[in-house]
């Protein structure tokens, strides 16, 4: 007899929304998605596939089934790769967690999460020489004395201004579209990013949101390069929960 290997699980939603059939899972040979109620709440799962690996194939059909299940109401998407004993488990877990969830549950309902990085641009190099008085310094000695030693102080001056005018560009944005999220929440620091950081929106928000990173890139780019990532599945904000 075969081991059982256990049940995926994609999210916990309440007992009352309606999963569509026809939904399948994460791995190779995907299984058809089902729920397992507990009291008010619903765990979405699937049986666990065999081999389950972070391929992006099946990051991204995890991902796409909790923005699909979003539609139809909140859901408190789980990370990548939870898999449980047995679906008693799952269903003990759900009982015990009962009023966090569904207080989560009511705080991302409607809502989605976007997730934006900042990064410093060399596009206004030729700025930040003019208004660095250090960078300035060391590239006028740079030039009366060319060196490898003055060459690395220069590009450590350079490197250090673009950060700060990134940093700076970067508040400013963060307070703008912090007056249209309902929460944000800063991710680990990212190599190369002077900012990292996802946003609790309401749906009806995302056009105006995109609208405030949009002009605020055009405005700055000189200073700051802004990459948004969104919709996503509400991960940052429901941490701990399921």
């Amino acid at each position: 007899m075969t081991a059982p290997r256990g049940v995926y699980v994609y999210g916990v939603v309440r007992a009352s929304h309606t999963v569509s059939p026809g939904h399948t899972g994460v791995g190779e040979r995907p299984a058809p998605v089902r729920t397992l109620r507990a009291g008010a709440l619903a765990a979405v799962i699937s049986d666990a596939p065999a081999r389950l690996r972070a391929k992006r194939r099946d990051l991204l059909a995890h991902q796409d089934l909790a923005l699909t299940l979003g539609k139809d109401g909140p859901v408190l998407p789980t990370r990548f790769g939870m898999v449980a004993p047995d679906e008693e488990s799952v269903r003990q877990q759900l009982l015990s967690a009962q009023r966090d969830c569904l207080a989560a549950l009511e705080r991302v309902d409607g809502r989605v999460e976007m997730n934006l990085k900042a990064m410093p641009t060399e596009t206004g190099l030729g700025s930040l020489v003019r208004e660095d008085p250090e960078v300035s310094r060391l590239r006028s000695a740079a030039r009366r004395a060319p060196g490898y030693e003055a060459s690395v102080r220069l590009g450590e001056a350079v490197a250090r201004g673009l950060e700060r005018r990134a940093a700076a560009a970067a508040a400013t944005v963060l307070a703008e579209l912090s007056a249209v999220a309902d929460a944000e929440v800063r991710g680990p620091e990212v190599e190369g990013c002077v900012l990292n950081v996802s946003f609790l929106l309401h749906r009806r928000e995302e056009r105006r949101f995109h609208g405030v990173v949009e002009r605020f890139a055009t405005g700055h780019r000189d200073r700051v390069e802004l990459l948004l990532t969104g919709p996503l599945p509400c991960y940052s904000f429901t941490e701990g929960r399921v």
